[in-house]
Order: C-alpha cells, then sequence, then structure tokens
C-alpha cells in the first residue's frame, strides 16, 4: 500500500480491494489523475482509494505524473526519550530536507536535523519510514521523504534555522507530543505512528 498526501487528504493506491473507510474506491486504470487532484484540491472529497492488480507496475505509473523530489529527516530522542519537533509556518514539524547530489539518505537525514535544530552527536538507530506528499510549485511534484529514528545526548542549546522560516526547536514529552499531533501534517502522524508501533 502506498498512502500519498494532497493538503493533508489521502491517495491510498492498495491491492485490497476491501474498503476500509469512508473514501470513494475507483480502479487505478480507469482514473485521471487530475481529475482526482482537482476533487481533493476543491473538497470534492477527503481522500481516496484506488485499487491495483499489480501495485509495483501501478505505482511506477503513478510516478511518471510528476517529479520525484527526494529528501530525509529524522525522529529524535533524548535520553528522556523525549522527541524533537521544529515550529514553522505556525505548524509542528519533524526536521527533514531535500537529499543533496551524491549524497546518501542517511548522511542527508543527519545534515538536515543538525541544520535546521542546531544539534549534533546524532546517532541513526533504524530506518522508520517512507512519505509522500504531492504539491505543486512549477509543475506537479512528489516529495519522497525517509525517515529515521536517531538519538542524541546533545544537551547545550538547540538553535533554530531561521532562514528556513524555523522559530522553535524543542524537545517534547509524551503530553506535549499529543498537543503537537493536533497542529501537524498527516505525514508527521504517521511516522510518529510507525515509532510508536516498533
Amino acid at each position: 500500500m502506498y498512502k500519498v498526501f494532497v493538503n493533508d487528504k489521502p491517495i491510498i493506491i492498495t491491492s485490497s480491494s476491501k474498503k476500509e473507510n469512508n473514501y470513494p474506491l475507483y480502479t487505478f486504470k480507469n482514473i485521471v489523475l487530475e481529475d482526482i487532484l482537482h476533487k481533493l484540491n476543491n473538497n470534492e472529497i477527503d481522500g481516496v482509494n484506488l485499487y491495483s492488480s499489480d501495485l509495483k507496475r501501478d505505482w511506477s505509473l503513478f510516478l511518471l505524473n510528476m517529479e520525484v523530489i527526494p529528501a530525509a529527516g529524522g525522529l529524535v530522542l533524548n535520553p528522556k526519550k523525549e522527541v524533537l519537533f521544529i515550529y514553522r509556518n505556525n505548524t509542528w514539524d519533524l526536521p527533514k530536507g531535500w537529499i543533496e547530489k551524491d549524497e546518501s539518505i542517511e548522511s542527508a537525514a543527519i545534515r538536515e536535523v543538525e541544520e535546521e535544530c542546531g544539534i549534533f552527536n546524532l546517532s541513526i538507530l533504524k530506518k522508520l519510514n517512507t512519505t509522500y506528499h504531492i504539491y505543486f510549485q512549477r509543475g506537479l511534484k512528489l516529495k519522497e521523504t525517509h525517515w529515521f529514528l536517531m538519538s542524541s545526548d546533545f544537551d547545550k542549546e538547540l538553535a533554530p534555522q531561521t532562514e528556513e522560516g524555523i522559530t522553535k526547536v524543542l524537545f517534547k514529552n509524551d503530553t506535549e507530543i499529543n498537543e503537537a499531533l493536533q497542529n501537524t501534517y498527516a505525514n508527521i502522524k504517521l511516522v510518529y505512528d510507525t515509532y510508536k508501533e516498533r
């Protein structure tokens, strides 16, 4: 299954024909992507299921419609098991950014977390998941973000990367995390849920 968000509304490409939500179900081969995007952007539907008989093939076909922008980021834990959040555009987020040419996914994830948060001594513990969201910027783009669970014992003051629009960086405990998740993106909830499930 692939879950791609358009303004926090999911396009779910699935090999299961069983409906597990209230979104309409279409057959992948019968859809016109522009129509689906139009309906999502105009609030005609809150999400959509696309049934695929060949998930690998249909995912490749889906990606042909847009430019894929690879990115990487981290869900960072401190020794108290608090989670590192950034605040940007009036929304709580996790640090992430584009992968540069000839850079490994892991190196990009660490570099972006360091740059956005002013934190060091990062260690990657494991890969969490990959999230996808579509946006429009000189054409259709799909941001494919690879997420890693990280840890750090860095105990100095954190520094938000203000030139990237980040105004706060801080570790949050469980109560604060639950509050932050009320004001974040659907992809960030997916990353956090993946972390909690494991």
